[in-house]
């Protein structure tokens, strides 16, 4: 029987991560408490309540169990909504917590990752016109400010926005986000002014620490036309790629944001990421449909026969991951995984999927692709935005009701891989063993 380590390079980071409205809970003066009281927005007419009481303290128990299991860096971020309640009012207490809890992170011997924006907003920036409204950019930046000035003794790597593509589609073009519009316009300027946004922040971050590496955390979701042979298949998923997948990074890049037809000069975007953030989770086929203008004529759909999360919403497609950082290193930068994972509460598909995601990070460092890390998402089951606690992404599974930790065997999983800084023969066919021939023919 074959036997082999696939092993990564000294000083990789291993960690999870997090979001903040996901497990801090009773997070009150945010867009997505208010959306949540808005009947039929979130699935099952769930709420996030407690979530996973982070806030409550229990991020300890958590992090411990995160240190327990060898991981040596945790992806995180703070809440806009709780350190400035007001345009003109700052609140220190919740400054203070968060420094305890990057605190935490070091007197355990792991690395911080903040995120300063993941898929949420102050009611009273909402109230201001939100993301439409250019003086978004100017009261971001005051906040970055204040986060990073406070901060900065315990952290060095920063993201300034979590998946903004995301953010604009869903919340300014399907209506599933806060504030639920369906309109281009709006979307194309709030999409403008997330980018002044993420320059005027890499900058601040900067001056204020000059040591910091500051990005975005990209959504890539890979896409093959459904027939290679089949010039409108090739043509939708390419004109998908470039709104979905390259604006973003695109204009942090060259300084220009182009979605669709639209193109905006953003000179001081240019040159503003020190990594590139890369959020992966599935690949989609893409056909071209007449009927489908609302969605840029592309039709997405999974491959017949694969093999599929819960409830069908992601397809396990590691390649797709390979796929992901060869797109990411056409930047030329660092690439780091910050987020990758799969929806299964029982915990049968999970196994697999990481261990042949982490064969392509595997690969892709073994041709010296600079891959400095991976960030498992997540470590513990979290409210999932529109979808409420009907998915679960964690390595721990939680009880919403008592607020009790359920190890999955993924977690002991994920623990030998970060504890060998690599992904063995013998932990395949211990956790997934229907994939080690495909893994180890021989």
């Amino acid at each position: 029987m074959a036997e082999a380590t696939f092993y990564f390079p000294r000083g990789f980071l291993w960690g999870t991560a997090t979001s903040s409205y996901q497990v801090e809970g009773n997070n009150r003066n945010t867009c997505w408490w208010a959306w949540e009281q808005e009947s039929g927005r979130i699935k099952q007419g769930h709420k996030s309540g407690l979530a996973c009481d982070w806030w409550g303290g229990r991020w300890r128990e958590d992090f411990d169990r995160a240190a327990e299991g060898h991981q040596n860096a945790h992806r995180l971020s703070i809440e806009w909504g709780r350190v400035q309640i007001k345009p003109d009012r700052w609140d220190e207490d919740a400054l203070d917590r968060y420094r305890q809890i990057l605190r935490g992170l070091h007197e355990r011997g792991m690395t911080p990752m903040v995120t300063l924006h993941h898929f949420n907003d102050p009611i009273w920036l909402m109230e201001q016109g939100g993301w439409e409204n250019e003086t978004a950019v100017t009261h971001f930046l005051a906040y970055v400010r204040k986060v990073v000035e406070a901060l900065r003794e315990y952290c060095t790597l920063w993201i300034t926005f979590n998946e903004p593509n995301l953010w604009v589609i869903f919340g300014y073009i399907q209506g599933t986000f806060p504030p639920g519009k369906q309109d281009m316009r709006a979307a194309i300027q709030v999409a403008t002014n997330i980018t002044k946004a993420h320059a005027a922040a890499y900058r601040a971050i900067h001056e204020l620490q000059p040591q910091a590496r500051a990005a975005i955390a990209h959504h890539y979701q890979a896409l093959q036309p459904s027939k290679s042979w089949f010039p409108p298949d090739s043509w939708a998923a390419g004109f998908l790629n470039g709104i979905l997948n390259d604006a973003f990074a695109r204009a942090a890049a060259t300084g220009v944001l182009r979605l669709a037809l639209v193109r905006r000069r953003i000179p001081e975007a240019k040159g503003t990421q020190d990594f590139i953030g890369l959020n992966y989770y599935t690949l989609s086929r893409v056909a071209f449909d007449l009927r489908r203008a609302g969605e840029m004529f592309a039709r997405r759909f999974f491959a017949p026969g694969a093999d599929l999360s819960d409830g069908g919403w992601l397809a396990n497609e590691p390649q797709g991951l390979y796929q992901a950082i060869k797109w990411a290193l056409g930047y030329n930068l660092p690439v780091i995984i910050t987020e990758n994972g799969v929806n299964d509460a029982e915990d049968h598909l999970r196994p697999r999927y990481l261990i042949q995601h982490l064969h392509q990070v595997w690969r892709a460092v073994n041709f010296n692709f600079p891959v400095k890390g991976y960030f498992h998402w997540s470590l513990v089951d979290n409210f999932e935005w529109e979808r409420g606690w009907t998915q679960r992404f964690g390595l721990y599974g939680l009880d919403v009701k008592t607020q009790a930790r359920i190890k999955r065997p993924s977690a002991n999983l994920y623990a030998e891989i970060c504890q060998e800084n690599g992904l063995s023969s013998d932990m395949v066919k211990r956790y997934a063993p229907e994939i080690f021939e495909m893994m180890f023919p021989g």
